[in-house]
């Protein structure tokens, strides 16, 4: 089987790098990356100017366009399908009251994904999302998550999902992502997985058990997908824990304990000596000491009610010898989640620069210099994934192609 991926909503390649890492030969035939409500799609340019266009089969550049707007049955046939999506409300409703069809919240765009699924039927899935998702939402958890799962089931695919958390295997980031690999039924992977008991796919034996190792569980809670999408939507409510397996629309989940490795620190990725504009301003340092200190602030709520809002402190300066806390879209903005450190060699405080940014994330040096301003840089980093991560699970991936 050839290793050709299709990546979608590609940011600026976190996965498409992560794989060619490897030297395994993956070859990334099409991808699509479009920020909505920008004229200037700086993600998108950055992808190209590393990695090229991507022509789909009709021969047309359609990869910085918005994904609804693109025929997915052009998009070229592919082994590996990824892309990291955002958590939305995923519920869905029939049609119309005499069909069977799906009708999903316009601008959702996991229905991106189903829909490329459906066209392209590819033999693998790798896809991330924020960790919520398994807790979404509020007032029905589990839903979404399920909806997901049902998704899968109806087009013939087994599912496993792990949190990882990327400091704990040797990342210089608490970042925790929701990665979900789906394999379809037919596949000499999934032949070989159908003798193998649930609690071995999450202990030893499945791709996120091999890819990333953890404490043995001796115990699973089970449950059962209603057959009907709608039906999930609906009623459906599932308490998901960080691990877990879909097969034949049978769940199993548990919450399981990582085996830590050495993570690379904060202060291992920092510069030294960097440009001024990093440094914090007198003017501005009792403001960063406000944002980052415990609080307890009155409040009235819109019905009235009063009560108190509290929020402890951030470490200030970040320390150097743990890594990074999760950088967001806003890393270097004047808020209570930037990260502050002290330069290693001036001493003083100062913001992360771009670099160092790229670092905690995993990327090259100097990656998002493609001429975007620095905040998109900033922007970039905050929605990207954790390279390493990605390069972890290619190699798992490189053994079942292989024995395709």
């Amino acid at each position: 089987m050839k290793k050709t991926m299709c990546e979608l909503f590609a940011g600026v390649g976190g996965f498409r790098l992560g794989m060619e890492k490897l030297g395994s030969g993956w070859d990334t035939v099409w991808f699509s990356q479009w920020e909505p409500g920008k004229k200037k799609q700086w993600a998108h340019d950055c992808y190209v100017s590393h990695f090229g266009d991507s022509e789909d089969l009709n021969g047309e550049y359609t990869t910085g366009m918005d994904i609804s707007e693109v025929d997915k049955n052009t998009i070229p046939d592919h082994t590996l399908l990824v892309g990291g999506f955002p958590c939305q409300d995923y519920s869905v409703a029939h049609s119309l009251s005499t069909s069977h069809g799906l009708e999903g919240k316009k601008g959702v765009l996991w229905w991106q994904i189903r829909d490329t699924i459906i066209a392209k039927k590819p033999a693998f899935c790798l896809l991330e999302n924020v960790d919520r998702l398994l807790k979404s939402p509020a007032k029905q958890r589990g839903r979404d998550f399920g909806i997901m799962l049902a998704c899968m089931n109806e087009l013939g695919y087994r599912v496993e999902w792990r949190v990882i958390n990327a400091a704990l295997y040797g990342a210089a980031q608490r970042r925790r992502r929701t990665f979900i690999f789906a394999y379809r039924d037919d596949t000499n992977y999934a032949r070989y997985m159908k003798e193998i008991p649930a609690i071995d796919v999450i202990n030893s034996s499945g791709f996120f058990a091999e890819s990333f190792p953890i404490e043995r569980v001796d115990k699973l809670i089970e449950g059962e997908l209603p057959k009907d999408i709608v039906e999930v939507s609906d009623t459906f409510k599932f308490n998901f824990e960080n691990s877990g397996f879909m097969k034949d629309g049978i769940i199993y989940t548990v919450d399981v304990t990582e085996i830590e490795e050495s993570p690379v620190l904060l202060g291992d990725i920092l510069q030294r000596f960097v440009d001024e504009k990093y440094y914090i301003s007198s003017d501005k340092m009792a403001k960063w000491v406000y944002l980052k200190g415990s609080k307890k602030i009155p409040r009235v709520s819109s019905s009235g009610h009063e009560y108190t809002f509290s929020e402890g402190p951030v470490a200030f300066p970040d320390p150097w010898d743990r890594p990074g806390r999760t950088m967001l879209t806003s890393e270097s903005t004047l808020n209570r989640s930037t990260h502050v450190v002290s330069d290693p060699g001036t001493g003083r405080l100062r913001l992360l620069t771009p670099i160092e940014a790229e670092r905690l994330q995993g990327f090259d040096d100097e990656w998002t210099d493609t001429g975007m301003p620095e905040k998109f840089r900033y922007f970039c980093m905050g929605n990207a994934l954790v390279v390493p991560m990605i390069t972890r699970m290619g190699r798992k991936l490189d053994q079942i192609i292989d024995n395709e």
